[in-house]
Order: structure tokens, then C-alpha cells, then sequence
């Protein structure tokens, strides 16, 4: 039997030509014919299930965006809190305020308290500041961190600082659902090698 003998079955059909390399179905691209060979697996990690993620996902870079944004409205908060301190220091220093007690005792007792404020608010600050750090090699324990930051920064936006804190609730709320979602876990859960 030959090529072009019409008994041999593995011969080509009669009237034509064999297939040339490079005409017809792809080559280089990874490409199989159509109806040879079996569709692709999904990868799978070596620990079973679905791969972990190699880029970070759009939700989880959200909250970390969002979670500088904290870093920076915090900043702005903690400047304004200092400069009314120092402000009200000022005016208690003032003498023609001295013979007014009222405003004295107002004064005296106000002025001890924001200056707590700024402190606790530098020290929320840099933890916010160290936590948007974790976001790209950070463990599930970071994502945990995360979520307990987010949902006191939420709490803490409506109760002391019910107007301002708005925009840091509403952010703190979304920081916690994109993290806390099923991407935000996946990210955190990746094995590291």
C-alpha cells in the first residue's frame, strides 16, 4: 500500500493534498485542533482545590487604596486636633480671658482631652499606616488584623465623631467587606514560597 493507494486507510482522502506545516490548524500557540485532545483542567494548587491568586485581586487593591486613604484623613485629623490644642492653650494663656472663670474651667478641662485625642489619634494612625503595609505579603493573621481595624475605625467614626468620622466609617465598612470576602481570603490564604 502506498500514499496515495485508495485502500490505505491512514493514507490521505482522495483529491487532496496532505496538510502543510503552518496552513490550517495553529501551531505555535498552544493551540490543539478542533475535536482532538480534551478541554483544559483549571489549575489546581498543590494542596488541592483552586490555585492561589498570583496578582492581588481588584477588591483587595481597593482596600488597601482605601486603607491609605484612612492613613491620610487621619493625618489631617490629628493636625487639626493639635493645632486647636495649642490654639486653646493659647487662649487660656490670654489675660484678658483670666477673669472669666466659666471660660477658664471650659478651657482647662478640654484642652487635656484633645490632647488625648491626638494622641490616640497618631497612634491609630501609624497602626492604619503599618496595617496598609500588610496588604501584599501579609498572612491570614494580617487579614484578621485588618478586619478588627476596619469595624473599630467604623464604630469609632460614628460615635466621637459623628460628622467627620462619615467618610472613615463608610470606608472602614468596605475595607471590611473586601477583605473579608472570599478574594480578600483567597489573597491572604496563598501559600508563600
Amino acid at each position: 500500500m502506498s500514499y496515495g493507494d485508495p485502500n490505505n486507510p491512514y493514507g490521505a482522502p482522495q483529491g487532496q493534498q496532505p496538510q502543510q506545516p503552518g496552513y490550517g490548524y495553529p501551531q505555535d500557540q498552544g493551540q490543539q485542533a478542533p475535536g482532538y485532545g480534551y478541554p483544559q483542567a483549571p489549575p489546581v494548587s498543590p494542596y488541592g482545590g483552586p490555585a492561589a491568586p498570583t496578582t492581588m485581586p481588584g477588591s483587595v487593591s481597593a482596600a488597601r487604596v482605601m486603607m491609605w486613604v484612612i492613613v491620610g484623613l487621619q493625618v489631617l485629623g490629628v493636625a487639626v486636633f493639635a493645632f486647636s490644642a495649642i490654639a486653646l492653650n493659647a487662649a487660656k494663656d490670654d489675660e484678658s480671658l483670666k477673669d472669666n472663670t466659666a471660660f477658664q474651667d471650659l478651657v482647662g478641662d478640654s484642652t487635656g482631652l484633645i490632647w488625648g485625642y491626638v494622641v490616640f489619634g497618631l497612634a491609630w494612625l501609624v497602626f492604619a499606616a503599618v496595617l496598609a503595609t500588610k496588604f501584599k505579603n501579609g498572612g491570614n493573621g494580617a487579614r484578621v488584623t485588618i478586619l478588627v481595624f476596619a469595624i473599630i475605625t467604623a464604630v469609632l467614626g460614628i460615635y466621637p465623631f459623628v460628622i467627620v468620622g462619615l467618610v472613615h466609617t463608610i470606608l472602614a465598612i468596605l475595607v471590611a467587606v473586601f477583605v473579608g470576602n472570599a478574594a480578600g481570603k483567597a489573597w491572604f490564604n496563598r501559600p508563600r514560597y
